[in-house]
């Protein structure tokens, strides 16, 4: 989901008509169905990735990946989980490439739980296309569909789908501009650079609602976060690693944009998407975890993660969820408190991990993780928010004992 950006702030110039943003605006807390008397979403995310076991180099089929994927959606739901998500991605070690078909099975597998994606790859993607298969899903799915709009942060694709990789930013405000058009208008007439343009046309299906929920993906950095502020579009925010902090700067950055071009921020949803494993103790996740992210990014990244620098993951500071679940829920409620998220989505399979192991993780969330987070950000009144969310260093315990003494031996464990 990451992305680099220069700053585009007029997000909906090849239209042919324009309408007053502002009086247009819709409030997306509503309309996606966020509410913060129910607390805090929590959601799990695949990449879709395809990866050898690191210890012993076996892998799965694609036929059986695939299946897993359906697998995990089935036990988030029956965890109680809000969404699950799948990426798409173009390359060797992935199976997701076309990950609406296989959310479309998903859809008929689960029942309640919200699916959607990690992230389709707008940039190399006709627009039309993309909302024609979301808007089915969507009804296959009884209205739980979304849509993660994204770029790309492996870039072989656009080779392969032929497009010209020095059109990056292009191609991607261009298309958003288009799809979220298509999404709110019936008729639509439009002209760009990259597609024939679109006179009067009627794209269908419609999808259940007034339309589908579309969020813009971005990778962390302020510039991106500004455009997705400037255009008053949901953002799901997606991170490798780094502290809470550095990230509240993006986060403030886009509520300032938001606001800055005459849209409520209070009306605008903001997702969290990054590493997740639990175990007993912190020394053991990160023995567990790392083995799976350093050879899995070596082969999907080009490198891999430094030890010293994934050790500081089980930081109170770091935004990585990384821990014992004790640990893992005063962070997730200390993150809450920074940003005033509404969802936090966690990515639990990556690097070729056992299909076992995963549905573990997807348990110790669901009966460990879950109830808390839910009862500590849940909220009615607005001046209550803090209060709630501040409870990461009441109920669940100090941030600062356990986590710190783990962080010290952090370095041992991964030695």
């Amino acid at each position: 989901m990451s992305e680099s950006a220069q700053l585009h702030t007029t997000p909906q110039q090849h239209s042919e008509t324009t309408e007053s943003q502002p009086s247009q605006q819709p409030n997306y807390m509503h309309e996606f169905g966020l509410d913060i008397g129910q607390g805090l979403q929590f959601g799990i995310y695949s990449l879709g990735d395809h990866l050898p076991d690191p210890h012993d180099g076996s892998r799965v089929d694609a036929g059986q990946r695939i299946h897993e994927f359906i697998g995990y959606a089935q036990a988030a739901e029956a965890a109680g989980l809000d969404f699950f998500s799948l990426g798409e991605s173009h390359q060797e070690f992935f199976a997701s490439q076309a990950h609406a078909v296989i959310l479309g099975a998903i859809a008929q597998a689960t029942d309640t739980i919200r699916i959607g994606s990690s992230s389709t790859i707008l940039s190399t993607s006709d627009p039309v296309r993309v909302f024609e298969n979301f808007a089915t899903i969507d009804l296959i799915s009884g209205g739980r569909a979304e849509l993660v709009a994204g770029r790309a942060s492996r870039v072989g694709l656009f080779e392969l789908l032929g497009y010209d990789l020095r059109d990056y930013e292009e191609l991607y405000e261009e298309k958003l501009d288009l799809l979220l058009k298509i999404n709110r208008e019936k008729q639509v007439t439009w002209s760009g650079q990259f597609r024939a343009p679109l006179n009067d046309a009627e794209v269908l299906p419609r999808p259940t609602g007034q339309a589908l929920r579309i969020w813009r993906a971005v990778g962390g950095a302020p510039a991106s976060a500004v455009k997705a502020g400037l255009a008053g579009v949901p953002m799901v925010m997606a991170h490798l690693g780094g502290t809470t902090s550095v990230f509240k700067g993006t986060v403030d950055a886009y509520r300032r944009a938001a606001a800055h071009a005459k849209f409520d921020p209070a009306t605008l949803p903001i997702a969290t998407a990054g590493f997740f494993h639990a175990a007993e103790t912190s020394q053991e996740a990160l023995r567990a975890m790392y083995p799976h992210i350093n050879e899995g990014m070596k082969r999907t990244n080009g490198q891999g993660m430094p030890k010293q620098h994934f050790a500081q993951s089980v930081h109170p500071a770091s935004i990585a969820n990384i821990g014992s679940p004790q640990q893992i829920i005063e962070k997730i409620l200390h993150q809450h408190e920074v940003f005033g998220h509404q969802r936090y989505l966690a990515q639990v399979d990556f690097g070729g991990m056992a299909y076992a192991d995963v549905m573990k993780q997807i348990e110790i969330i669901g009966t460990e993780i879950l109830p808390a987070v839910k009862k500590y950000t849940a909220t009615a009144p607005a001046d209550s928010q803090t209060e709630s969310a501040g409870s990461a260093s009441g109920p669940a315990g100090s941030t600062s004992g356990s986590a710190g003494s783990a962080f010290d031996s952090a370095e041992e464990a991964l030695a």
